[in-house]
């Protein structure tokens, strides 16, 4: 509670600057942008494109839960919901120590699948039949895994999507590989199968 009224105090180039204190030196974002690019972009008052680069810097492998609730926590004063939601969610695969990407096959509405796109932003949480091994072939282990579609809005009924799997109980997915597959159920029949094409663990981690 003390860190979340100590955010509150801070104004919007502050907490940049605090999460891109957090970002090591080596470390480059996707498109190779560093923590000084961030801080050039503060010193023009560009908070937004600052906010752009800090949240572009993949994985769970440095980044502190505090790093996360730095950026949402500046979103929030920008008024900028999708981008605060979105760091909450990347302040929960931290805390995990889960990343896990899929790619997602919906089953047809004509076939029984659902009839509604699938939205976004985190909000949908089915049932995933994720195997085990220590279950005997065939049978269902069920569990829940909230749903982040990237590079799109939504996933269309029938379609395709490129998804975060964001699981309540992520200790019971870390089996998982890239190319295996997982089912998705929220009434019979199976709604989607989805691949995973990314897992990263992290073993150990700061709160």
């Amino acid at each position: 509670m003390t860190d979340v009224i100590e955010n509150l105090s801070m104004d919007v180039p502050e907490l940049l600057r605090r999460a891109a204190a957090l970002v090591p030196a080596h470390v480059r974002s996707d498109v190779g942008m560093s923590a000084q690019d961030v801080l050039e972009y503060l010193g023009h008052d560009e908070w937004e494109v600052a906010l752009g680069v800090l949240e572009d810097f993949d994985g769970i492998h440095w980044q502190p839960v505090e790093y996360w609730t730095f950026l949402a926590d500046a979103a929030q004063q920008m008024w900028l919901k999708h981008d605060a939601a979105w760091c909450h969610w990347r302040a929960t695969e931290t805390r995990n120590g889960l990343l896990l990407r899929a790619d997602l096959q919906l089953i047809s509405p004509e076939a029984g699948g659902r009839r509604l796109p699938i939205p976004g932003a985190g909000q949908l949480r089915p049932m995933w039949g994720i195997g085990s091994p220590d279950l005997p072939d065939g049978l269902a282990d069920l569990h829940v895994g909230f749903v982040w579609v990237e590079s799109a809005r939504e996933v269309p009924p029938g379609g395709q999507g490129h998804l975060r799997l964001c699981p309540l109980s992520p200790a019971n997915w870390r089996h998982l590989s890239p190319g295996d597959q997982i089912t998705m159920h929220e009434q019979k029949p199976v709604g989607g199968i989805a691949t995973i094409t990314e897992i990263q663990i992290r073993e150990s981690f700061a709160t």
